[in-house]
């Protein structure tokens, strides 16, 4: 349920419904990150308060706690609807959190975005300088075939026998 202005003047004393007013339409506007950071804590200290007074009221009235003080509200009624205002006014104050990050988000992928952009074209005309007409000799050869290492086929066999030999000697043996 959405409360009026009206209504939420009369749920709220005065300090209280500016700082609700803040969180309104055209106010909110004006507020930058660290305002409606500031905002949404004060936001949840109301809310969390009236939070606490509506679940003692309901065990006041269950008669699992004592009474609190003489001049606590009646029921349990008038701190719910209190911490409904400061709840649906943390609620605007989030989403326009949420909307100024996803604002910020954007213009950094779109920076990112023109960054790569700009190297890819300038990688794609890259100016490359030609050798020149003066190029040296290069290395010189050193002559010869490289060295050719051979395995005699009788070391090979061999290697093969001792792997046969090794394998038939653990089938040997007790489970």
């Amino acid at each position: 349920m959405s409360f009026s202005n009206k209504d939420e003047r009369s749920l709220l004393s005065h300090d209280e419904y500016e700082v609700v007013k803040s969180s309104h339409h055209p106010a909110i506007y004006d507020l930058d990150k660290d305002g409606l950071r500031n905002l949404a804590q004060r936001l949840e200290g109301f809310r969390d308060k009236e939070k606490t007074f509506t679940r003692q009221k309901r065990r006041e009235t269950k008669g699992t706690a004592d009474k609190r003080g003489k001049s606590f509200p009646g029921t349990s009624d008038h701190p719910a609807r209190r911490k409904q205002v400061f709840a649906h006014a943390l609620r605007r104050v989030k989403k326009e959190r949420a909307l100024i990050y996803a604002l910020e988000v954007k213009a950094d992928h779109v920076e990112a975005a023109h960054r790569a952009l700009a190297l890819h074209r300038e990688n794609k005309f890259a100016h490359h300088p030609s050798g020149g007409q003066t190029v040296g000799a290069g290395q010189k050869d050193k002559g010869g075939a490289p060295k050719r290492v051979r395995t005699p086929g009788a070391k090979i066999g061999s290697i093969l026998k001792a792997n046969a030999r090794a394998q038939a000697k653990r089938d040997q043996r007790p489970n």
